[in-house]
């Protein structure tokens, strides 16, 4: 994102992008009855955009950026237990919430699932959703 300045110029912001990817989660979820009594194999991918701030010294402590754990957990410890939720979306959205109430420093948060249970020969099928801080 850019920042305008006088006379038509701009400054371009740093962007702090943290992700964990290849998450492997059994969830439930599902529409068809095949789907909706047992967890489905889900991988995920996050990537979560955090305010960056101006420098990281050597030194710089853990607070000036985020524990990568928080992102991991937000799809494993951090989906509730015994909830089906319908949709994947439902699933990603859930996540995304999690990190935006955890740290008012993330910007924006996009999960990617990929559906393991429906791939026949290898492809990954399944969603990726952005969601920014309003």
């Amino acid at each position: 994102m850019a920042r305008p300045l006088e006379k038509g110029l701009c400054i371009l912001n740093d962007r702090l992008l943290l992700e964990v990817h290849d998450i492997d989660v059994s969830v439930l979820t599902g529409i068809y009855s095949e789907e909706t009594h047992l967890p489905q194999p889900l991988r995920m991918s996050i990537t979560v955009e955090l305010d960056c701030p101006d420098h990281f010294a050597p030194d710089t402590r853990l607070g000036a950026s985020k524990n990568y754990l928080d992102l991991k957990n937000a799809a494993t410890t951090g989906l509730p237990s015994g909830v089906h939720f319908t949709l994947i979306e439902g699933v990603a959205d859930h996540i995304c919430e999690t990190l935006f109430v955890q740290d008012r420093r993330v910007q924006s948060v996009t999960v990617k699932i990929i559906k393991l249970a429906i791939s026949e020969n290898g492809e990954s099928i399944g969603m990726t959703l952005t969601r920014h801080r309003r």
